[in-house]
């Protein structure tokens, strides 16, 4: 059956988005409003799979939803909530608990790295992260997903979870008129360039907000002169910019800062070269600081704005709330009578 195209991602409220949040999710988020119906959502169901603060807790919610306001995303024309108001995600991750195999499971990289040696002692919750990835994306049947490269193994388990369900109820997927298939299986979205921001301090590393230098980042609510200081103070290599990407190679600092500047400017890194190849470091921050300051700038004006009024950011996260319930609800709906569930 065809399924209507639409959009769905997530970014956790984990405090302190920076440059790689925008640059490799929310950026995105904004451009693809144009071709899609999208909805963008604020994962706190996620966010507790590791400790979080229950007074800080609120706080990021709306620092993330006044980031996606500030940076484009229209949430009276598309959907934007977050998680925990929309209870058909955990119930369809309990169903997707049963579908997916322990083996799926055991593959996924991001629990190994998130878990680290004290495997024994991460929550459940961390472990069963992807199922309730794959419940946020089907409880919507989004077709498509704007995922970076460290959640492309995530989208593939929610595929094959998809895929799993509904094979496994295939008969009763058509008793019910649902044709072959109930769950699309959505597709990756990554385009562009700096979809993996790195590090300012090690281009080896990713940009996290766990990183103990602030100076590894640029948050979205860094002022001019902090933007200005921490790109001046951005690790570099003695050598001039090469004139082609392939000079990037085995340069990762300098690949950061290219593409960096690409996905500011929504250019390209050959363009970005063309441009300023040979030039110093020096030279080229000098014109990075300008283009990210204006392009930075208004998003931090406006969050700040946004933020002042914690009760317009709830109000439109409870709107956006009831929407995306109204379409989880028919999914759950539909889920249980294939399931075989009895219901109301």
């Amino acid at each position: 059956m065809a399924f209507q195209e639409r959009v769905f991602s997530g970014v956790q409220p984990s405090g302190n988005l920076h440059l790689g949040n925008y640059l490799g999710a929310i950026k995105r988020f904004v451009e693809l409003q144009d071709r899609y119906s999208c909805i963008y959502c604020v994962v706190d169901l996620h966010a507790i799979t590791v400790w979080q603060d229950p007074a800080e807790l609120p706080r990021a919610i709306r620092e993330v939803a006044a980031a996606f306001i500030a940076c484009g995303i229209d949430p009276q024309q598309h959907i934007v909530f977050n998680q925990s108001q929309v209870a058909e995600h955990a119930e369809l991750a309990w169903v997707f608990n049963c579908v997916a195999r322990l083996g799926w499971l055991n593959r996924m990289t991001q629990f190994k790295e998130k878990a680290g040696k004290d495997r024994e002692n991460a929550s459940v919750g961390l472990y069963a992260y992807p199922t309730l990835m794959a419940a946020d994306i089907l409880v919507y049947r989004a077709t498509h997903v704007p995922v970076g490269e460290d959640q492309k193994q995530h989208l593939e388990l929610s595929r094959d979870i998809a895929q799993k369900f509904n094979n496994d109820f295939a008969g009763s997927i058509r008793d019910k008129g649902f044709g072959d298939a109930f769950f699309p299986l959505p597709e990756p979205l990554i385009t562009g360039e700096a979809t993996r921001v790195m590090s300012l301090r090690d281009g080896t590393k990713k940009m996290s907000k766990s990183d103990a230098s602030d100076y590894s980042r640029i948050n979205l609510t860094d002022d001019a002169d902090a933007i200005a200081q921490k790109i001046r103070k951005a690790k570099t290599d003695p050598d001039p910019l090469p004139s082609e990407p392939k000079g990037l190679e085995h340069r990762p600092e300098a690949d950061n800062l290219v593409g960096i500047y690409a996905a500011l400017a929504d250019s390209s890194r050959a363009a970005v070269l063309a441009q300023y190849g040979n030039a110093q470091f020096s030279t080229f921050k000098t014109a990075l600081v300008d283009l990210a300051v204006a392009k930075l700038g208004p998003i931090t004006t406006e969050m700040q704005r946004l933020l002042r009024n914690p009760l317009a950011i709830d109000a439109i996260l409870a709107d956006g709330a009831a929407r995306a319930q109204k379409l989880a609800h028919e999914t759950m709906k539909a889920v249980k009578d294939i399931v075989g569930f009895v219901r109301r």
